[in-house]
């Protein structure tokens, strides 16, 4: 079990005049109305720091707060290797299974929780994120003024990221472009996820392939864009999706977001899929250019 966790936001424009009971039902759908009820009547659930009513209109300004209690998470990889590490900047290894920030039902079990143990004065602060089933390297910086110059140039397309992704399908070019937009799409659990989306935001991605097989191809792929489950979802979009992938299907929209016998819908952090981070390259904040790399497990080596 872990300890618990409270979360806290403030009503803004959008959700004035909601019940309380709307509120959390319309906007944290892994529950069900009848649960967010309970938490309400438990006292678990507090407007303006005193307990309410699952019938309480909200307010412009006013703040909820959410006491959850502590819970089982799910069994994760904690195991991180630091590949490198100085004042101002640190890259890590990060195992498939294990999600980098809190999120859903992982709280200790991420990379955030586990480095903020090693380093309780000056928790790293992770400058791009991997999905949990994706493995390979994580920048983080390790001060202010270090966060500040590496999101620039993160921003500014000036950190490459190389990835190992095995794909279903042998039918590509030996190098081919992806641009599909991404954007978000309705999710019946989370609200929305990111997928193949016309009116999303522009994505680059650059394929060139490593090795065919009769039913599978090794890409590496360089993102120029740094678009949510990128990698997934554009070599879904061509076609190709990752090798037991659960979620993007060929078009890089979701393969079905219908509940199956277990009653469970699925969502980008379930695991299965073959993608690992193998190259970065960036600058670090006193001008050094700087390049890493982490093998890659079996199954995307050449």
């Amino acid at each position: 079990m872990n300890s618990g966790w409270t979360y806290r936001e403030q009503v803004n424009a959008s959700a004035q005049g909601l019940t309380v009971l709307d509120y959390y039902t319309r906007h944290y759908r892994h529950s069900t109305g009848r649960e967010w009820q309970q938490r309400i009547e438990s006292g678990q659930i507090l407007l303006d720091g005193t307990e309410t009513t699952a019938e309480t209109r909200l307010r412009l300004g006013q703040w909820l707060t959410y006491d959850r209690p502590p819970w089982q998470e799910p069994e994760v990889p904690l195991s991180v290797e630091i590949v490198y590490e100085d004042r101002e900047l640190m890259v890590v290894a990060k195992p498939s299974g294990l999600p980098v920030l809190p999120g859903g039902g992982f709280l200790e079990h991420t990379l955030l929780w586990q480095l903020r143990q090693r380093y309780p004065q000056d928790t790293p602060y992770p400058i791009h994120r991997l999905g949990r089933g994706t493995s390979g390297l994580v920048l983080l910086a390790r001060s202010p003024a270090a966060r500040a110059y590496l999101s620039q140039q993160m921003r500014n397309h000036q950190i490459q990221k190389i990835y190992r992704a095995l794909a279903r399908g042998n039918g590509m070019g030996d190098c081919f472009t992806i641009t599909d937009p991404i954007g978000k799409i309705f999710h019946p659990v989370l609200g929305y996820i990111y997928a193949a989306n016309p009116q999303g935001s522009p994505a680059h991605s650059e394929c060139h392939v490593l090795r065919r097989e009769p039913e599978m191809t090794l890409l590496e792929v360089n993102i120029l864009t740094g678009r949510p489950h990128q990698i997934r979802i554009h070599l879904a979009a061509a076609g190709y999706p990752l090798v037991g992938d659960p979620l993007y299907g060929v078009g890089g929209v979701p393969i079905s977001c219908i509940r199956s016998d277990n009653g469970e819908v699925p969502v980008p952090g379930d695991c299965g899929y073959h993608l690992h981070a193998i190259r970065l390259s960036l600058s670090h904040p006193n001008g050094q250019p700087m390049s890493f790399m982490c093998s890659p497990p079996p199954e995307l080596q050449v």
